[in-house]
């Protein structure tokens, strides 16, 4: 005599919805409130950004965005008020401080340069991870465990310890303070996160897509770029996503290896400075305006993004 088990599903209780809602939304609030407060700081006065104890309630000031694009020099009242009527709002604010504008800052040049470095080192890491994965998932490659985990390894050295010997390189090959040099480096990085990544969806693709392409007349390229390329555009966004968002924020790196024409925004928005010392509303406003890329770059491939991340629960 058989017998069978059946296993049902028990559904979780109110309670523990309860609860579990709970602490997501309390994660959400904390996780929100440090860019709530940045947000709110970069429409602050120097003044109200510094005082004490903190200001929730303030008048709304656009300086900081002011300061953050413009340079300023202080000037005599009589001065002032020979240059005639003020040219716009951020000219008025600023001579309200006895300063004129004397031009524009180099935000704008850093922030493009990050918008250059950061989505070029993407497209290559990606473009190379994607391949690599092909690769390993597909054919019979030696020692694929260990060239894998040789490529995983290489993220687990932190950056500090190899950033003397690559500065010392980029300086001899003239790859210092370009964004060539960045682009390389970055890519470099991120190919490991993505070749792991990518293969993992890969895998999840049935090969006999690929068989009955080349059955029908495709060679073994163009079956990759009708069958398989288009089922892993998921994985394709979600790894796009995580080297995106390393690039973006990476400090170390920028920091030693540019100083001027390449500089990404992360080494510049620190070093903003006002009359009495650290200009905290340019400095939230720098952060506010960098942040708004990678939020709409996540947004736009949030489905894919979600579909990648559930894609291990689709079987063949």
């Amino acid at each position: 005599m058989s017998l069978t088990t059946a296993h049902s599903v028990v559904a979780p209780s109110a309670n523990a919805k309860l609860i579990a809602g709970t602490i997501i939304v309390a994660y959400a609030l904390i996780s929100i409130v440090p860019l709530l407060w940045i947000f709110a700081t970069s429409f602050k006065t120097p003044p109200d950004s510094i005082a004490y104890p903190p200001k929730v309630v303030f008048q709304l000031s656009i300086e900081g965005y002011c300061n953050l694009f413009t340079t300023r020099t202080r000037q005599t009242p009589e001065y002032i008020n020979s240059l005639g009527p003020a040219t716009g709002f951020c000219d008025e604010t600023v001579r309200k401080r006895n300063m004129v504008i004397a031009g524009p800052s180099n935000f704008l040049p850093r922030f493009v340069n990050s918008l250059i470095i950061a989505f070029g080192s993407t497209f290559c890491a990606v473009f190379l991870g994607t391949l690599s994965a092909y690769g390993f998932s597909r054919f019979k490659v030696p020692l694929a465990d260990d060239l894998l985990f040789f490529i995983l390894s290489t993220r687990m050295m932190p950056p500090i310890a190899v950033a003397i010997p690559i500065y010392l390189m980029y300086r001899e090959l003239g790859l210092s303070d370009t964004a060539l040099g960045m682009i390389l480096l970055y890519t470099a990085v991120n190919v490991s996160l993505a070749v792991w990544l990518l293969k993992g969806f890969i895998d999840e693709i049935p090969r006999e897509y690929e068989e009955a392409a080349m059955i029908d007349g495709y060679t073994r390229l163009q079956a990759f770029w009708r069958t398989v390329l288009p089922q892993a555009t998921t994985g394709i966004a979600a790894t796009a996503i995580f080297c995106l968002i390393f690039a973006w924020n990476e400090y170390a790196f920028a920091a030693l290896l540019t100083s001027g024409t390449a500089q990404t925004a992360p080494p510049f928005i620190p070093t903003i400075i006002g009359e009495g010392g650290q200009d905290w509303p340019a400095v939230a406003a720098g952060t506010t305006i960098f942040l708004v890329p990678i939020l709409v770059f996540t947004i736009l491939l949030r489905k894919q993004l979600l579909r990648g991340i559930t894609f291990g629960a689709v079987r063949k």
